[in-house]
C-alpha cells in the first residue's frame, strides 16, 4: 500500500480520537503477519492475569511484547514497524489538534500487548486510565470469517468497525470494550479471528 493510500481522520466527538486507515503498508504488514501467525500456536498466547489484562472482562489471550523480548525489543517485528506511531510527522500532526492530544510528541514510553479474538471471545468495558494514550490496530485474514470484534464506547453510544489494518489512538480514559466475536467452521490456531496490536502510551519525565 502506497504511502498516498493513508487516511487519517480526527474526530472531535463523541471524545478526541485519531482513525488511520491502512496505516501500513504491504512490506510492514508482511512483517506483523510473520508474527502474528508465529504467536498464535499452543502454548504462546496466555489469560489476562499473565499479560496485564483486566483480570474477569476478558476471556481473550495475549502477549505483552516488552515483557517477552526483553532488552531484544528489535527480534520482533511488530515493535519494530510500530515504531511509526511515533514518526515526527504523524506526532506533530496528532500534537497539533490540541485538548487531550498535544503532548502526544512528548510521548516516551510505551508497551506493546498482542491480543487475539476467536469464537465467544469479548472484552468488556473498562478504562486504562494510568496511560496518556491508546493505539490499536487491528488486522484479519480476508475473506474476514467472524461478526462481531467491534470497540464499543458504552458511555457515548458510538462503535468503531476496527476494519483490517487500521488504527484509533485516543486517550487512556475513554471507557471501551469489544464485542463478543463470532465464527464458525475455523479451529483457533487457523487464525482466521481478530488480532489487535495495543500500544500503551504515556509521557514521562525522564
Amino acid at each position: 500500500m502506497e504511502k498516498e493510500k493513508v487516511e487519517v481522520k480526527f474526530n472531535e466527538n463523541p471524545f478526541p480520537h485519531v482513525i488511520i486507515e491502512n496505516f501500513y503498508n504491504e512490506d510492514e504488514l508482511k512483517l506483523i503477519w510473520q508474527e502474528l501467525d508465529f504467536l498464535t500456536h499452543p502454548n504462546k498466547l496466555v489469560p489476562a492475569k499473565d499479560y496485564g489484562g483486566v483480570v474477569g472482562a476478558t476471556n481473550a489471550l495475549a502477549l505483552q511484547l516488552d515483557t517477552l523480548y526483553g532488552e531484544h525489543r528489535e527480534v520482533s517485528n511488530i515493535l519494530k514497524v510500530n515504531r511509526k506511531l511515533f514518526d515526527s510527522e504523524l506526532s506533530d500532526m496528532i500534537s497539533g489538534l490540541g485538548g487531550s492530544f498535544t503532548i502526544y510528541d512528548r510521548s516516551n514510553d510505551d508497551i506493546t500487548k498482542v491480543r487475539y479474538y476467536h469464537n465467544e471471545e469479548y472484552y468488556e468495558p473498562h478504562t486504562d486510565y494510568t496511560m496518556h494514550f491508546l493505539a490499536f490496530s487491528y488486522f484479519y485474514r480476508e475473506p474476514k470469517k467472524f461478526t462481531g470484534g467491534n470497540l464499543v464506547f458504552p458511555k457515548y453510544d458510538y462503535e468503531f468497525n476496527c476494519n483490517n489494518n487500521s488504527t484509533i489512538i485516543m486517550p487512556g480514559w475513554v471507557e471501551h470494550s469489544v464485542s463478543e466475536v463470532r465464527i464458525e467452521n475455523s479451529d483457533y490456531y487457523d487464525g482466521w479471528g481478530r488480532y489487535a496490536v495495543t500500544s500503551f502510551v504515556n509521557c514521562k519525565d525522564k
